[in-house]
This record gives structure tokens, C-alpha cells and sequence, in this order.
């Protein structure tokens, strides 16, 4: 995988915090120091706040929420799950032993994948409820940011506070390839739909794309 371009234009926001796709949707998911996981419909209306619903809350405050399926995570070192219709917390999965910075679904729906401040990725299977693996070396003593899943889920990438990313074979829990070039941490990433590149955003102002 090389690099095939570099995006820079971030002098009014240095930190590059975020990478979305935005998705066909009528509401929008949102957590923060409020410890709070709350639902806003997108609507015309000048004050949708008064339609706001709180699905769940952590004990500590929400690092990042996702749909599909309201899978969250935050500095609690849980990972739940919660019934939007309900607010209720349907399954909760620990192992981690720092921060939960980032959660992704497997692509076939029954997984989902974190990364954590403990410098470990792990796998937690929704219908064995439980974690099937750890993907981590001993070198490895940085935190981390973000991750997602290739296209058939075979694949998962880590963006690391030490600059880089990890690539993670899934199933035998072994690393396959570590991507340099980013010159501060890697705070965020996201694959594309076909899955034939990935994008990378970090706090040196830039955006990088791997193909």
C-alpha cells in the first residue's frame, strides 16, 4: 500500500479529529462530556434540541458514538450496546485496561472491534458476548486512536499516537503491514466504500490517502 496524495488545509483547525461518511439518515448521534449518548433528529425546525433523546449513559465521559446498531465507547473502558428505541444498554463487553478511543462493526454486523489507550486492538463477538482477540505486539506502547475494517473484514487499521498505522490480520492476530508518513499522531482513518484506499487525518494538519 503507498501513498497516493496529501491534503493539507487545516491552519483554523490544527487538530484533525474526525473522518465521516455521512450516510443516508433522519437522525444524528452524538456523546461527550456529559457522559450522555443522545439522538437529534435532522430537521428544519430552529430548535431541534427539544426533540433530543438520551439512549444511555456511561460513567465517564463518550469518546466516540456510532451507528449503525448505537455501538459506543468511552473512558470507562466499556464498550456497550443499547436499544435506541428503548435507551437501554442491551450487551457491555470489558478487557481494556485504559481508555476506549474508537469502535467499528465488523463488516458482517456480529463483531466489533476497539481501540484503546492501552495500546491494544480488540475483537468482541455480539453473539458469543465476548472478546475472540487481541491484536497487540510488545513493542507497541502507544494508544490508540481510531480503527476500521477492510471491505471483507479480514483486515483491520490502527491509527497510533506514535505516527503510525498498524494493519491487523483478524483472524490469526498477527500484524501485516505498518504504514509510515504521517509526523504527528494518527487521530483518525476510515476506509473507503470499495475498500481500495484508506484515509488517514492527523494532528501534523494533514490528510493522507493509502491505495
Amino acid at each position: 500500500m503507498i501513498l497516493h496524495g496529501v491534503y493539507k488545509d487545516y491552519e483554523k483547525d490544527p487538530d484533525v479529529l474526525r473522518l465521516l461518511m455521512l450516510h443516508e439518515t433522519y437522525f444524528h448521534l452524538c456523546g461527550g462530556l456529559d457522559n450522555k449518548v443522545t439522538v437529534y433528529p435532522l430537521s428544519l425546525d430552529e430548535d431541534v434540541t427539544q426533540k433530543k433523546k438520551t439512549v444511555g449513559t456511561h460513567t465517564s465521559y463518550m469518546s466516540c458514538c456510532l451507528f449503525p446498531n448505537s455501538d459506543q465507547q468511552s473512558c470507562d473502558k466499556m464498550v456497550l450496546i443499547w436499544d435506541m428505541r428503548s435507551g437501554q444498554c442491551v450487551q457491555s463487553f470489558e478487557g481494556h485496561e485504559s481508555d476506549v478511543n474508537s469502535v467499528k462493526f465488523h463488516p458482517s454486523g456480529d463483531a466489533v472491534a476497539t481501540g484503546s489507550d492501552d495500546s491494544t486492538c480488540r475483537l468482541f463477538d455480539l453473539r458469543a458476548d465476548k472478546e475472540v482477540a487481541v491484536y497487540t505486539k510488545e513493542s507497541i506502547i502507544f494508544g490508540v486512536n481510531s480503527v476500521d475494517f477492510s471491505v471483507s473484514g479480514r483486515l483491520l487499521f490502527a491509527g497510533y499516537n506514535d505516527y503510525t498505522v498498524n494493519v491487523w490480520d483478524t483472524l490469526k492476530c498477527v500484524r501485516v503491514c505498518l504504514l509510515y508518513g504521517h509526523e504527528n499522531r494518527v487521530s483518525c482513518l476510515q476506509v473507503s466504500p470499495d475498500g481500495t484506499a484508506l484515509s488517514t487525518g492527523s494532528w501534523d494538519t494533514t490528510l493522507r490517502v493509502w491505495a
